[in-house]
Parts: structure tokens; sequence; C-alpha cells
């Protein structure tokens, strides 16, 4: 299961037929306008028209029909394809938005139907090639009527950093106060992890609302449609030291689904200081992410060191009404990483915070192995327990937020860093493999105590024999390090659970690992 190759192959994004794109002068004036071709929009439209959907067979992705000449492009000519700034939706309005659009392409070879709501009337954003600069490649005949891959979102006047972006399948981003983008999140996702091939939905169009002069958020909505579900997206965008993006979903399934995954998250995890097994590279780290954050519903916070497994693995977590859980990237310091072409070290986390009652079910994370960073191998999402049948009605809210740090565990020490080796005493080592796992804490109240407070470390393993668990501050630093020493035998893997407490209560989260022997 190569992720990444599955992706590049179902990430392009069908046209909704409903209304048939026209094409567009590249002149935004009045005088060259179209004739008006607005029709009415609202949220509640837009909900049913995903139940009308829902009710009626699947239509799937027509064949590629593209021009020949946008067929072969290859990278070099795609990526040098420029929207062009003075083109841009909202341009020249004094307005704190505009978009441009992603032109089709290389992966991306199905156009997605684009509409502008101004005082609840939409418009279709027209295709023309005047909107783009094309590099060395030729521009195409104006009778090309091909629509857009995808959008993105910037506020004048920084034209060259992104705020958030749509492009591929139900794929979304989104940057932090250091405009740098790094994972990304998914409107749905159906059957991930199973032994059978993963079925991808799309977002067939999206209505984007003009915002108004003073406007502090972006409102956009988005219709989805896969082979199981049909389903009604909108986004209230905020941005600032973190993008914050308040979703409604309604789901409107076709069939019974086995595994739905709910707010789905997606990121790259390729080597870090407590997983080497895919490590020939002259940088240390290698991630966009390097753990799973979970607050649960009974209040307790969890963290889930990610690791390239050598297998594709699925681990459950079950709540009940969890309070948020995420994919973050804690690591932020440049040593760490020594590249200042990805610059992992500004990748953005993103936190996912539950509005309403999400009843129970489990946080699921899948990892499968990736010998490339350009593979996406990490995926984390709820799993409501309740079964999805035909005919249902499913409506999700959730506020999604991108950031450094994105979440707040007043008094509550964070995991910093994970790494394991060799176990037992140099020269001492038995018969039992032994492995060593040591573990920094920092932050909460274990920030204000003193070097002989009495804390003691609780650790708990699956299977195996825990020896020696021990907890000390490091001199010199604010960390409080936990080690000890696990000793199994045989293959099968080997959950550990550790965390610090003193006389009144938790000092830290809980660190949760599950360990591969090697072989």
């Amino acid at each position: 299961m190569i992720r990444r190759e599955v992706l590049l192959r179902l990430m392009a994004v069908a046209a909704w037929g409903v209304w048939t794109p026209g094409r567009l002068l590249a002149a935004r004036g009045e005088s060259h306008r179209p004739a008006p071709e607005g029709r009415p929009f609202s949220q509640d439209w837009l909900r049913l028209e995903a139940q009308r959907l829902a009710q009626q067979p699947f239509v799937p992705v027509p064949d590629e029909a593209l021009p020949d000449w946008v067929a072969e492009l290859d990278w070099d000519a795609y990526q040098a394809i420029r929207f062009r700034p003075e083109q841009a939706l909202w341009a020249g309005l004094g307005l704190p938005f505009q978009a441009s659009m992603f032109h089709l392409g290389l992966f991306f070879k199905h156009p997605v139907a684009l509409y502008e709501v101004v005082h609840g009337v939409a418009e279709p954003v027209h295709y023309c090639p005047e909107l783009f600069d094309f590099g060395k490649t030729a521009a195409p005949d104006a009778t090309d009527n091909m629509g857009f891959a995808g959008f993105r979102v910037y506020a004048p006047p920084d034209l060259d950093h992104d705020l958030f972006s749509f492009l591929g399948a139900s794929y979304f981003r989104a940057v932090g106060a250091t405009r740098q983008y790094g994972l990304s999140a998914r409107g749905l996702a159906l059957d991930t992890g199973l032994p059978r091939p993963e079925e991808f939905p799309e977002f067939r169009a999206f209505w984007l609302e003009r915002p108004s002069a003073r406007a502090d958020h972006l409102r956009l909505h988005a219709l989805l449609d896969s082979p199981s579900v049909a389903g009604a997206y909108t986004f209230e965008v905020r941005t600032g030291t973190h993008t914050v993006m308040e979703i409604e979903a309604h789901l409107f399934p076709r069939r019974p689904i086995e595994r739905v995954g709910i707010a789905p998250l997606t990121s790259v995890y390729q080597f870090g200081e407590n997983d080497r097994r895919v490590a020939d590279d002259f940088r240390p780290e290698i991630h966009d992410s390097d753990g799973l954050c979970l607050h649960t519903g009974a209040d307790e916070w969890i963290w889930r060191p990610l690791v390239n497994s050598p297998v594709v693995r699925v681990n459950s977590f079950l709540d009940h009404n969890p309070k948020g859980f995420g994919l973050l990237q804690r690591d932020r310091d440049f040593d760490h990483y020594l590249d200042d072409g990805a610059r992992y070290h500004l990748r953005p986390s993103a936190w996912v915070e539950p509005l309403g009652d999400w009843g129970r079910g489990a946080v699921q994370l899948v990892e499968i192995p990736t010998a490339d960073e350009t593979f996406d191998n990490i995926v984390a999402f709820w799993n409501p327990a309740e079964p999805w049948a035909a005919g249902q009605e499913r409506t999700f809210r959730y506020r999604l937020s991108w950031g450094e740090v994105p979440v707040d565990r007043p008094g509550i020490a964070a995991t910093v860093a994970t790494r394991i080796g060799a176990g037992g005493v140099p020269g001492q080592r038995g018969r039992v493999p032994s492995r060593k796992f040591v573990i920094d804490f920092a932050g909460g109240r274990l920030a204000g105590l003193a070097g002989n407070a009495r804390v003691e470390p609780v650790v708990w393993s699956s299977r195996g024999i825990v020896k020696e668990p021990a907890a000390r501050p490091l001199q010199g630093t604010p960390l409080w390090r936990c080690n000890f020493d696990l000793m199994s035998e045989g293959g099968e893997p080997v959950d550990l659970r550790c965390y610090l407490r003193d006389d009144k209560g938790a000092l830290t989260e809980t660190w949760l690992y599950q360990w591969t022997p090697p072989g």
C-alpha cells in the first residue's frame, strides 16, 4: 500500500453537473461580465441537494477528456503555470481575502465547479486562459473551457503566502503564523486501513461567499460525493496566529459503511528520534507530525509518538464524547531537522475540537510503511461506534485549528521527546532482549518542582517485564526524564503506558507507545 501513489491517482476532482461552467473573459469589469447566470443559494439548499444526490445512483468521475497539451504537461511545465494575481476573485475590491485557482493538469485532471455567492445568489466562476501565466508553455485557445482543479485563499497585500487551499479529492490544508504548509485534512475518510482499497470521497463543487470589507472570516461551502456517501459541508474560516475552521458536515450514506473517518488528518512520518527504522539520510528527522495527541471525554491527556511501522497498523483509542484530538508537530528545533528547504520545524499542527455530542467511538490511528518523505503514511480520525446504513443523515460539527501550539493543557506537562535504544548495562546484557525507553517531559506543575521532589513513574506494559523505572530532573534544563527497560521475548508488539505523578496526582500527560520488536 503505497499511499501517495493511491492519492495521486484518486485526488482529481470531478465537476458537479447541475450548473455547467461557461467562459469568463479575463477583464473583470462589469462591462465584460457575461450575462447573469446566478441562482439562489443557501446552506439549507445545499443540504437538501446532498440528500437528493444520495438517493440517486452514484455517477463516477467521467473519463479524462482534457486537451492534449494539458494531458501531456510534465512536472516542471505544470509547476510553471501561475494564476495572475490581478485576476483573483475579489481583486481590486478592497476586501480582506482573495482567491486564485489551480489549473488542471498533471495529477489533477477533472474539473471542480466554483461559484461566488453574493447576497444569497451564486454565479459560476468561469475558466479562460487569460487568467493564467503559462510560462514557456504556449497559451491555449480561448475556446478551451476546462474549469479548475481547486483554489487557494490569501490575504492581500501578501499574495505569496496562502492561508488555506483545497486541491484534490476532499483534501485541504491551512497554515498558522509561520505561513508554512504541512499536514493535510480531508472532508471524510472511508475504509482507511482495511485490507482492501480505500474509498476517497471528492468535493465536487464549492461556493465561496464574498466577504464584507471588514470581515474577519471567510465562509464557504462544498458538495461531497462518493460511491458510499454524499454530503454538504460549510466552512467558516478565521485567520491569525492560528487558522481556525468551524466545520459543519451533513452526511447521507448510500449504503452501509464498515469504517467511517470523521475529521480525518493525513501526515508524513518517515523517521525521528524514537524510530530510525528508515533513516539513511543526512537529516536527523523527517516528519510533518511527530505525535497523536488526545484529550479524552474523561479529561485525560494522551500523547502517542508516531512511528514508521514496518506493516500497516491500526490503533483504536476508545472514547465517549472526546474533547479533542490532533496530529501535532511539537519539535520546533531547526537543529533536529537541518532542512532549510522543507522547513519541517515550521510545519503546523492540526487540532480537532468536537462541537456537540459525538457519542461513542474511537480515535483511530493508521500507520503505513514508507521509505520516502513524499508518501503520506499517517492518518488519524474519529470513527463513530454506531453503524452507518443507507438513508440516514449524520451531522458533525467541529473546530479545526492549524498552528504551532493549538492546544492548552493547564497544569499538565507535555512529552517533548521519546528515545529508544539497547537496554541493560553495557557488558552485562543477558539472554532476554532488553530495550531502554527514555521519555522527557516539560511544563505544567513539573516546572515548579524542586529537584528533590518525590516524583513517581507509573509504567505498564501489555507483556514482558518492566525493569528499574526512574524519574529525575535533567540538570541545566527545564525537563524531567523518565527511563525504564523492557524485557520481552517473541515478535508480537508490546503496548506501553507511562506517566509521572506526585502526591497531588498526575504531573504529565499519559505517554502511550506500541513497540514492535525488529525482525
